[in-house]
């Protein structure tokens, strides 16, 4: 099932790490298909599809997608042999979910829309490619402007997180050493940083 231009369902939900691993014990699926499609579809055509229309279909590297209910509860467990998480999940908050909704019928993200991570493969940025490659890649999103809701830069030449809902609020967030929400270091991408009152609300 196409979700947009490029995109298919399926891709969307099996491009994790995790899912790779757990597949045979992970249903990938949304449940609430009614909400959750078009949410995936409008994350498509308002963001994905512009950014793979000018940078290449075989440059667009889809790294996690749409959540779901196993999913999330894979993400937040340990891998046995290595002791280590298998992924962060934040699922009030990050969108990855999108319309699904918990067992009392409450949506797991009350922003609703949907997110995804993704990166641009050989993206070049004057002499230091590697470590510039992401900065660009949101710099284009700016000058764009991209209606997006979130968007999570985590630095150098790693994925970024992007979301899409009905009224965008155009939030960019970098993180800390610790891995806390922050508009500190915004000036780095070319975004000021609009105030306090977010820093607040996280605890940094």
């Amino acid at each position: 099932m196409q979700i947009g231009q490029y995109l298919t369902l399926e891709e969307f939900c099996t491009c994790t790490q995790t899912y790779q691993k757990y597949a045979d014990q992970i249903a990938p699926y949304p449940e609430n298909l009614e909400e959750t499609i078009p949410a995936l579809e409008a994350l498509c055509q308002h963001i994905l599809d512009p950014v793979i229309a000018h940078f290449g279909r075989e440059r667009f590297q889809l790294t996690y997608g749409f959540c779901s209910k196993d999913l999330k509860r894979f993400l937040a467990q340990k891998d046995p042999k290595t002791g280590v998480k298998n992924g962060r999940v934040d699922p009030s908050r990050d969108q990855h979910m999108a319309h699904e909704k918990n067992r009392n019928g409450k949506y797991y993200c009350s922003r609703l829309g949907a997110a995804c991570d993704f990166r641009i493969v050989g993206l070049e940025s004057g002499v230091d490619s590697l470590s510039d490659s992401t900065d660009r890649l949101v710099e284009w999103i700016l000058e764009q402007r991209l209606p997006f809701d979130s968007l999570y830069y985590y630095g150098g030449n790693r994925p970024i997180h992007i979301s899409y809902a009905p009224q965008p609020r155009q939030n960019i967030w970098t993180f800390t050493d610790g891995g806390v929400p922050t508009r500190k270091g915004l000036e780095k991408i070319g975004m000021p940083r609009k105030d306090a009152e977010t820093d607040q609300k996280f605890g940094v």
